[in-house]
């Protein structure tokens, strides 16, 4: 468990590049292997199977993006299914409020008008300045429930027509209002406050970020669940916060499924001025956001499980105190040689902490990869100069798809030697200004197996056995106990 007071926003996500001489330094190869690629890869597979990617077309061909709601040049209704990872162009289904993928055969002849009705700022379930509480789920839909002709119906997100401009679907049959990434909410800052009138758009914002961020957990398989109103036990939620003005500074941090971020965040200019002050090559929203849900898939995934063994041999001991590793870091910086092993310098303040970054960045690996796949973009036809990783930086080389995890890596720093040029050729900083050590490498592996294990679904199984093997004891006794006694 790490208090959120602890950590601080300013060093909430991935930090500071290591030197590029000295990584490709420690880059080295096996005896008998090239220095260098300089040919194009011949390989025709992605190095790990593609998630969803995130190009997408409406149903007139015309290219449409994850945020959009509406095709912008025929104005047919867009909506993200989170479960298949698509963009789909909607047209009106069988009852009053529902939504289909759109038919060629069955659709209308134009396009629906959008009729979508804002709610009042004070309806906005969340707001900092309500009472929190989980929404309330909506009663079922007109109509029957479930499906008709196998075809999924879908009703839009609650917060569709709210300045969270949400364009996800919910299941027709699913009581609940809200998406899967907006049920999340627990503390949204307040929309109704006339001292802090761009909490909207600050909040829009960041849930724009929240989306993409869920939407790869889910496509990996990981478990989600709204610790309000699904998983109390072990869920997830998020409090966006502002600090009020001369008052209490809001800390970015987790604890115990429970994320807080400070929508400052969100405003370009004082993230800047952050960015600059810490001397970090890098901050962004999602960027806080993967991070800190590292912290929480740390609890829920590693710790008092047999993954705890592989944690202490490649990030360390979690137990040592971590209020007094970070005002070290604060008091002495890190140390010189953090470069040799870890993938920023923020990385080595804690075992948390390198958990948290690596877990960051395998994020933003398998996302950007997907993506530039699904538009084509593809390093087989680069002809770059760069030195590849072998075997022996693996956690595990002797793992079967080790090879494949070793391709991966590969194909990031191909891919992103390529953008960093792309970027630098529109004088803007480097796409991905980080270096990856071998010893990070060995660690985001072990990230990778972990994730791809499914190892957490025996865990629930055992959890939920052990709650129903617990209630069934607790109705076997209340009906032994004697009359007019209370049983237990």
């Amino acid at each position: 468990m790490v208090p959120p007071q602890a950590r601080a926003a300013i060093h909430g996500t991935l930090l500071v590049p290591a030197c590029r001489a000295l990584a490709r330094a420690l880059r080295k190869p096996h005896p008998g292997k090239h220095l260098f690629f300089t040919n194009p890869s011949t390989s025709t597979e992605p190095p790990l199977p593609l998630l969803a990617g995130r190009n997408y077309r409406c149903q007139c061909g015309q290219p449409v993006f994850f945020r959009n709601s509406k095709c912008l040049a025929c104005n047919t209704p867009l909506g993200y299914d989170c479960e298949r990872g698509l963009l789909l162009p909607l047209m009106p289904g069988p009852h009053k409020g529902s939504w289909r993928e759109w038919q060629a055969g069955a659709a209308p002849a134009t396009p629906p008008p959008d009729d979508t009705q804002p709610p009042s700022l004070d309806e906005i379930p969340g707001q900092e300045s309500a009472p929190s509480a989980a929404p309330a789920p909506s009663a079922e839909p007109d109509g029957e429930a479930g499906d008709d002709d196998a075809v999924p119906t879908y009703k839009r997100c609650l917060n569709l027509s709210t300045p969270a401009s949400c364009n996800w679907l919910v299941a027709w049959h699913d009581p609940a209002d809200m998406c899967r990434a907006c049920r999340l909410n627990r503390t949204i800052p307040d929309l109704t406050n006339p001292e802090q009138p761009d909490n909207g758009y600050l909040w829009g914002r960041i849930e724009l970020a929240k989306r993409r961020l869920v939407s790869s957990l889910i496509l990996l398989g990981l478990p989600v669940a709204s610790r309000m109103s699904e998983d109390p036990e072990r869920g997830l939620m998020f409090d966006f916060l502002r600090s009020p003005v001369n008052g209490p500074h809001i800390m970015t941090g987790h604890n115990t499924g429970l994320i807080t971020l400070n929508i400052d965040e969100a405003d370009d200019a004082k993230r800047e001025a952050v960015r600059k002050a810490m001397r970090e090559p890098y901050r962004t929203l999602l960027g806080h956001l993967r991070h800190e849900v590292g912290h929480y898939y740390w609890d829920r995934l590693v710790a008092g499980t047999p993954w705890l063994e592989g944690f202490h041999q490649l990030f360390g001991d979690e137990t040592l105190d971590y209020a007094a590793a970070l005002q070290r870091n604060y008091d002495e910086g890190p140390p010189s040689d953090w470069p040799l092993h870890f993938v920023s310098a923020y990385a080595s303040t804690h075992p948390w902490e390198d958990w948290a970054e690596c877990w960051a960045h395998y994020m933003h690996m398998r996302d950007a990869i997907d993506t530039a796949l699904s538009f084509g973009l593809s390093v087989d036809r680069f002809d770059l100069e760069f030195t590849p990783f072998t075997l022996g930086a693996l956690y595990q080389p002797e793992h079967p798809d080790a090879a494949q995890f070793l391709t991966f890596i590969n194909h990031w720093t191909r891919l992103t030697t390529m953008l960093n040029e792309m970027s630098r050729s529109m004088g803007q900083p480097d796409f991905y200004p980080f270096v990856l050590p071998l010893d990070a490498v060995g660690k985001l592996q072990f990230i990778h197996l972990l994730v791809t294990s499914g190892s957490w679904h025996g865990q629930e199984a055992n959890e939920q056995e052990a709650s129903q093997a617990a209630q069934a004891q607790g109705q076997e006794q209340a009906q032994e106990a004697p009359q007019g006694q209370p049983a237990g």
